[in-house]
């Protein structure tokens, strides 16, 4: 592109990537009033959905841009209402890799452009969307893709087998992980998961205890009470009254 650059709109997430240092770049967005925002090579910006703003520079711009489409965020979990704060500067190194290999796609047929497609999505929705709580600390990224599965689904029936077959590991492996990466057995972790969220319920919504229950995971009420009262020293209708 020529030197100035000017106004933009973007209607779908889009990710951009300079090929050349523009030392004398300015950027807005959402407004009309542009800052010094110096961006070197390899540098660039993540925008939500909906962006619009100013980007102007004083030399010609080499860049690779990259607009994905919403149906292949939604696979991975990012709906079209999800909001982030712009990303401007450096990109996570793995997704400028991908996002500059993407420029060869065209070459390579349909299957590898839309693998590209579904990998940059997946490290796009891994940049943006907030780190969950129960990630801090836990390295193993077979572990977090666990951790989210228990807390997507605290009122399923879970199973050991079905989470060592998330994290790709045998049964007796996955347990040894799991509690050395948490200090719990995955057991305890989605007894205490569930009575967390039992918690927030308790004091959020008016839902019957029993209804709370049933949503966290346990078909015997009395069952759940024992639990709630050994976490928190109180049976959970004392817990909302108080």
């Amino acid at each position: 592109m020529p030197a100035g650059g000017g106004a933009f709109e973007l209607p779908t997430l889009s990710l951009g990537i300079f090929l050349n240092d523009q030392p004398a770049h300015r950027f807005a967005h959402g407004s009309g009033r542009a800052e010094h925002m110096p961006l070197a090579r390899n540098q660039g910006w993540i925008l939500p959905a909906g962006s619009d703003g100013l980007c102007e520079y004083d030399e010609d711009l080499e860049f690779v841009l990259v607009n994905l489409d919403q149906d292949i965020l939604t696979e991975f979990g990012l709906s079209d209402s999800f909001e982030f704060a712009p990303i401007v500067g450096d990109i996570d190194p793995l997704l400028l890799n991908l996002s500059l290999t993407s420029s060869t796609a065209l070459a390579g047929g349909v299957l590898y452009q839309e693998t590209m497609q579904r990998a940059l999505a997946a490290q796009i929705v891994e940049t943006v969307r907030p780190t969950p709580v129960w990630h801090e600390g836990i390295a193993d990224a077979r572990l977090r893709r666990v951790l989210d599965y228990i807390h997507d689904n605290l009122g399923e029936d879970l199973s050991l087998d079905a989470m060592a077959g998330i994290a790709a590991m045998s049964a007796t492996h996955f347990s040894k992980a799991f509690k050395a990466a948490t200090g719990r057995s995955p057991l305890q972790y989605v007894i205490s998961a569930r009575l967390e969220q039992a918690s927030v319920l308790l004091k959020t919504s008016a839902l019957t205890v029993a209804e709370i229950a049933w949503r966290v995971g346990y078909q015997d009420l009395s069952r759940f009470g024992q639990h709630f009262k050994r976490k928190f020293g109180t049976t959970p209708a004392a817990f909302r009254a108080g």
